[in-house]
């Protein structure tokens, strides 16, 4: 079955008609994580559901970032609503909503680099992954479990950038998560974190479930893209590399293209996703 829907996918000769939905929201909601209560806005289809659900694992945020995580990341719920998924937007310990709890793992990378250098700041990364930002991230799927809205039975995992590869790191062991879609993932930090790279590998060896994985050429590199993609394809794992052309006149436009050209991709990640989430 999956390696059908894969085949459908690679072969890009049916264009998929889309119907677009009504969607209730965003609802502002509180999850909790350990003894932090975070906030969160949620997204759905008008009606009751249960309607397949995606958890968002937003980026990074740190001290010196222009961009509003609130209004960047709330491109993405109409995106998805009105292809008939709810989407929860979680902000993670000290970001957005959740800046009043908790320490923003970006500043402590930043304060790591001043103090320790990059092997300092490669430490701090591999820690947040693997404790308190993993720790939201399973309070989110959590928390997606208790409403009555959502299916129990196909949740998704959609990531950027830091939380393209906490996204892999969930769905390894995560087993009720049905498909991951990574956008720049490590894109940043591929080629300066080797146990990074380690970790992200095991992920993907673990994984179960379809998983697509994102970058726009100008990404400030696509080689994890590549080297997860050679990874999965020798273990005969369903999944998708989908390089977009380079997008805007940077690095960051092209690593950020999630939120600055949603037409760009949102067309072929919901042919990747209908099958699995909405069979």
């Amino acid at each position: 079955m999956i390696r059908n829907i894969i085949a459908f996918i690679l072969a890009g000769c049916v264009t998929m008609h889309i119907n677009a939905q009504d969607f209730a929201g965003p609802d502002t909601v509180a999850v909790r994580s350990g003894e932090l209560v975070l906030k969160g806005l949620f997204w759905r289809p008008s009606g009751t559901g249960p309607f397949p659900t995606v958890l968002f694992c937003h980026g990074n945020y740190g001290e010196a970032d222009t961009a509003d995580p609130v209004r960047q990341s709330s491109i993405l719920g109409p995106v998805f609503s009105k292809e008939g998924y709810g989407l929860l937007l979680l902000f993670r310990r000290g970001v957005g909503l959740s800046q009043s709890q908790g320490v923003n793992s970006a500043v402590l990378m930043d304060r790591a680099f001043k103090e320790k250098g990059q092997k300092g700041r490669n430490f701090i990364q591999i820690q947040q992954l693997e404790t308190d930002q993993m720790q939201d991230m399973i309070a989110g799927i959590s928390f997606l479990r208790k409403r009555k809205e959502v299916d129990l039975n196909h949740i998704g995992v959609v990531g950027h950038s830091f939380g393209g590869s906490l996204a892999l790191l969930l769905a390894s062991h995560e087993p009720k998560v049905k498909a991951v879609v990574v956008f720049a993932a490590a894109g940043y930090s591929w080629n300066l974190n080797p146990e990074l790279r380690t970790r992200l590998i095991s992920a993907v060896k673990k994984i179960k479930v379809p998983v697509m994985l994102i970058h726009a050429q100008n990404d400030y590199s696509t080689v994890p893209g590549y080297s997860l993609d050679s990874v999965m394809k020798k273990l005969n794992k369903p999944h998708l590399l989908k390089i977009y052309p380079a997008f805007g006149n940077s690095l960051s436009e092209g690593h950020n293209f999630i939120f600055l050209s949603t037409a760009t991709w949102e067309a072929d990640i919901f042919r990747f996703l209908h099958p699995i989430l909405q069979p």
